[in-house]
């Protein structure tokens, strides 16, 4: 698994690439998902396999390993 590194204050853009399983979930699922791992104003959009998520990072700078879904994010400025 790949390290990223959030920093506070900061919105991101990722693209999710969702398993057979995972693509049956709605994007207001996605998005609470997003939030219990510490992002704000969270945006899912797409559906099937596919979405885009645009969130604030709102907490301190941390790194951690990306989950297998996010196969690309990109800091899309500070808030």
């Amino acid at each position: 698994m790949t390290n990223f590194t959030v920093r506070q204050g900061c919105r991101y853009r990722a693209t999710l690439t969702l398993g057979m399983l995972e693509s049956l979930a709605s994007n207001t699922m996605i998005a609470s998902k997003l939030e219990d791992a510490g992002f704000a104003e969270v945006s899912v959009e797409g559906q099937g396999s596919v979405r885009q998520a645009t969130a604030l990072w709102p907490n301190g700078d941390t790194s951690a390993a990306m989950p297998k879904q996010v196969t690309s994010v990109e800091e899309i400025g500070a808030a």
